[in-house]
C-alpha cells in the first residue's frame, strides 16, 4: 500500500509538470482513472483539456488516442468496420480508435446522439458489440470526454443515461496571472509534453486500482455518501436524482483520492470534495427550478450542508 500511495503521488507530480496551477483537478482526474470511472471536462476551449489527457497517457505508457467529435461522424468511425479484402474473397475487421486504454472523446457533444451512443457499452461494460460479435476492451479503458459549456450552435445535448456513465464532470478554469504568464514563457521554447517521461507501466495502474480498493471505508461513511445521494432524489425542484451508480462512483473515487492524498481510509472530507463533482451532472431539474436559476451544484451544496458530517 506504501509503494502504491507513493506511485500515485509520483504520477500525479508528472502531470502536474504540464498542468501548472491545477493540482486539485488533477488529483480528482487521477482519482477518478484509478478507480476505473471515465471523466467528463466540461470547460472553455484553450483550457488544457487535451494537453492534460496527453499527459496522463504518457506518465503510466499508456495507449492514447483522440477522436475529434462532428456531427458527420459516425459509430463506424469510433468502433471500427470490416473492409472486403478481394484477395481471399472475405471482411477483415479494422479497429476503430475505441480499442486503447486512454480514449479522449473531444466536444463530445458535436455528435449525433447515434455516435453519442456508440460509447455506452463501451463505458458501462468495457466491450463493444459490432456485427454481432462481442469484443473486450482493455481492462484499463479509459474515457476523458470533453465539451464546452457556452456553444451550442451545431451541438446535440449529452442524454441522462450517457451522463450517468461518466463517474465525475470536472472544469479546470482558467489559471492564475503568475502561472499563465510562466506557461506561455514554458512554451516559447519548446512544449512540455515533449520532455515528459513515463514514470509508471500499465501493470503499475492495475496495481494502484487493486490497491484502491483496500482503501478503508467505514460503515459510518458508507452510510453518509449513501444519504447525500439519496437526498438527491428528494430535493426541492429535482425531477431524477442520482441513482445507486452514483453511490458506487463517489465512493470508489474516494478510494481513489484517499490513495492519491496518501491516506488508509476515507475520510468525510474526501466525500465532501467529490460530492458535487460526482453528483450534479446526475441530476436533472424540473422547469420551474431552472426558470428560476436554480443549478444542480447549488443543490448538491445544500444537501452537503444540510446533512450531518460524521464525526
Amino acid at each position: 500500500m506504501q509503494q502504491s500511495r507513493a506511485r500515485a503521488k509520483e504520477i500525479l507530480a508528472n502531470v502536474e509538470r504540464v498542468m501548472a496551477g491545477q493540482a486539485g483537478a488533477l488529483g480528482q482526474i487521477l482519482a477518478a482513472f484509478i478507480a476505473g470511472g471515465h471523466v467528463l471536462l466540461e470547460d472553455n476551449p484553450g483550457t488544457g483539456k487535451t494537453t492534460l489527457s496527453k499527459a496522463l497517457a504518457a506518465s503510466v505508457s499508456a495507449q492514447f488516442r483522440r477522436v475529434q467529435f462532428t456531427p458527420d461522424l459516425l459509430p463506424s468511425d469510433i468502433l471500427g468496420v470490416s473492409v472486403f479484402n478481394p484477395k481471399d474473397q472475405s471482411f477483415v475487421f479494422h479497429e476503430g480508435p475505441i480499442f486503447t486504454q486512454i480514449l479522449l472523446a473531444d466536444e463530445i457533444n458535436r455528435a449525433s446522439p447515434r455516435t453519442q451512443s456508440a460509447l455506452l457499452e463501451a463505458m458501462a461494460e468495457g466491450q463493444v458489440s459490432i456485427e454481432g460479435r462481442t469484443t473486450r476492451l482493455d481492462d484499463l479503458f479509459f474515457v476523458i470526454a470533453t465539451q464546452n459549456p457556452v456553444e451550442f450552435r451545431g451541438t446535440y445535448p449529452l442524454p441522462e443515461a450517457q451522463m450517468d456513465r461518466f463517474a465525475i464532470r470536472l472544469s479546470l478554469g482558467y489559471v492564475d496571472a503568475e502561472t499563465e504568464a510562466a506557461i506561455v514563457q514554458a512554451q516559447g521554447r519548446s512544449h512540455p509534453l515533449e520532455g515528459l517521461a513515463a514514470v509508471a507501466s500499465s501493470e503499475d495502474v492495475r496495481d494502484l486500482r487493486a490497491a484502491a480498493k483496500e482503501v478503508r471505508v467505514s460503515p459510518v461513511i458508507q452510510r453518509y455518501i449513501v444519504d447525500l445521494v439519496r437526498a438527491t432524489r428528494g430535493a426541492a425542484g429535482v425531477q431524477l436524482g442520482a441513482g445507486p451508480r452514483a453511490s458506487i462512483a463517489l465512493t470508489r473515487i474516494a478510494q481513489g483520492l484517499a490513495l492519491v492524498a496518501g491516506e488508509e481510509f476515507v475520510a468525510p472530507e474526501h466525500v465532501r470534495s467529490l460530492a458535487v463533482p460526482v453528483l450534479a451532472h446526475r441530476l436533472a431539474l424540473d422547469p420551474q427550478a431552472k426558470f428560476a436559476g436554480r443549478t444542480a451544484q447549488a443543490v448538491v451544496a445544500d444537501i452537503l450542508a444540510a446533512t450531518p458530517v460524521p464525526a
